[in-house]
């Protein structure tokens, strides 16, 4: 059979990326690859993504070394196909956006991070799922837990998974992503437009009720939710030691490209904006008692929480139709006013913040905004968020009292005008009609850019998400 060289080139992962930086190398020259299987992992500033080969092929010359940014369209790599798939390498570009899109590079699953402590240090890769992979497994309900992989350190590759489907699939073994569909709810805790712009580090989990108590996923043992995904065991940043020894009064910690990211977009967002901040404190007994009525059926018949942040994202909605100069972006010479209602939701894993989008969100009734609350969510916390999950935010919502938080002054998501903290709901006296009452009360925060926005319409504008929270009676529907 003859054999051809081909050159990869780095593809256009999204519309507005430019450049792409290659992270790290998971092929090696001389190594197979099979089609679909990933040759390297990459950083931009919108999400961290795997590029899969598109043919099968033997790997060649590595035309860019790790930790250097590219642009997109030029080649990274060689590599030696048959003659025959010359045809389908041309096909490259359009076939990495749809896989690449797919995966952020760590592609841990819930039980990848329950069995971190049991690394197998023989096999590197065995817990680290391409898209392909994770498609073809989701789609005959296997677990690729208990799949043994062929590939390079351990990996399970598409063919490892085809044999396992022709011997009748995997017997007995419950499928990882039913497992991952119901871990979210138990506990329900963790994880800027650039995903990692301008938002307060340590975000809240957005799939969480503020201050709710949720179930320990090993010990059994109810824990109060702190915003953080309790049941994964932290990444454990590279350290350098500085002295060693007993007396050592300081370590390093490796700056990632992630983490780089969001410095760069932070400082980009309080350098370039004028940022002001106001607080409102909201009367929410109303909803609180609507919620725990309507919480367990909900449950029940969703098989999701009804979390209070979806009550917050509809009086929001309906307050930026009533004030949509909040939706808006400074342009130098005109301020552009979007007509789509796209509200960006601060999610936050352990070493970084993501802000996926919920596109339309006016559109949708109270269960809706539940359902992609906690849909995306689960995706930030699995690792599969795709590239569309974060564009297009024009509003940013954040749950910052799911970890106790009464107030707070969070950066706005760069280019957007505002952003909007819920803080913790606490209960109060509060004096009604000249008599004391037990309320419960939380604070809203509002982060503005001056240069579009002033006091008056942020003012009128939180005075009618007051409002809409206040109002909501009994007689509520979520659908």
């Amino acid at each position: 059979m003859s054999m051809k060289w081909i050159e990869v080139i780095m593809p256009q992962l999204a519309e507005s990326l430019v450049s792409a930086t290659i992270a790290k190398w998971l092929k090696k020259p001389g190594d197979r690859v099979e089609q679909y299987e990933p040759i390297c992992e990459v950083i931009t500033d919108k999400v961290n993504a795997e590029i899969p080969s598109t043919v099968d092929g033997i790997m060649g010359d590595l035309l860019v070394e790790e930790g250097t940014t590219i642009a997109v369209g030029e080649a990274i790599c060689r590599m030696q196909v048959a003659a025959s798939d010359e045809e389908a390498a041309e096909q490259a570009t359009p076939i990495a956006q749809q896989q690449s899109n797919a995966q952020h590079s760590e592609t841990y699953t819930p039980a990848d991070a329950a069995s971190t402590t049991g690394h197998d240090p023989n096999q590197p890769m065995r817990n680290r799922y391409s898209p392909a992979v994770q498609s073809l497994a989701a789609e005959h309900g296997l677990n690729l837990q208990t799949i043994q992989g062929t590939g390079a350190g351990g990996r399970i590759t598409r063919k490892d998974v085809l044999a396992v489907i022709a011997q009748g699939g995997n017997a007995g073994a419950a499928s990882v992503q039913s497992s991952a569909a119901v871990g979210p709810h138990a506990s329900s805790g963790v994880p800027s437009g650039s995903p990692f712009s301008g938002l307060n580090r340590g975000n809240a989990d957005l799939g969480a009720s503020a201050g709710e108590t949720v179930p320990a996923a090993d010990a059994g043992v109810p824990v109060r939710h702190s915003g953080i995904h309790l049941t994964e065991s932290p990444k454990i940043p590279q350290i350098e030691v500085e002295g060693g020894g007993q007396g050592r009064s300081e370590y390093f910690i490796d700056v990632t490209p992630v983490r780089n990211a969001i410095a760069r977009n932070m400082r980009q967002s309080v350098s370039e904006i004028p940022h002001a901040w106001t607080m409102i404190e909201v009367d929410v007994t109303n909803l609180v008692m609507l919620r725990n009525k309507l919480k367990d059926e909900f449950k029940r018949k969703e098989g999701i929480n009804l979390t209070y942040l979806s009550f917050m994202m509809k009086g929001v909605v309906n307050a930026i139709k009533d004030y949509p100069i909040m939706n808006s972006v400074w342009a130098v010479d005109k301020i552009i006013v979007k007509r789509d209602i796209n509200l960006s939701m601060a999610v936050g894993t352990e070493d970084s913040v993501l802000t996926p989008v919920i596109k339309h969100a006016d559109q949708r009734n109270i269960a809706g905004l539940a359902r992609e609350v906690d849909e995306l969510a689960r995706k930030t916390r699995e690792g599969t968020l795709k590239l569309d999950h974060m564009q297009g935010g024009t509003f940013t919502v954040n749950n910052t009292g799911s970890f106790g938080s009464i107030l707070s002054q969070p950066i706005i998501n760069y280019p957007q005008a505002a952003i909007l903290t819920f803080e913790s709901i606490v209960k109060k006296p509060v004096v009604i009609n000249d008599m004391i009452a037990v309320r419960s009360m939380a604070n809203l925060c509002l982060s503005l850019d001056h240069r579009i926005l002033d006091g008056v319409i942020s003012g009128r504008f939180l005075q009618r998400v007051k409002e809409n929270l206040e109002g909501y009676t009994m007689d509520t529907k979520v659908y």
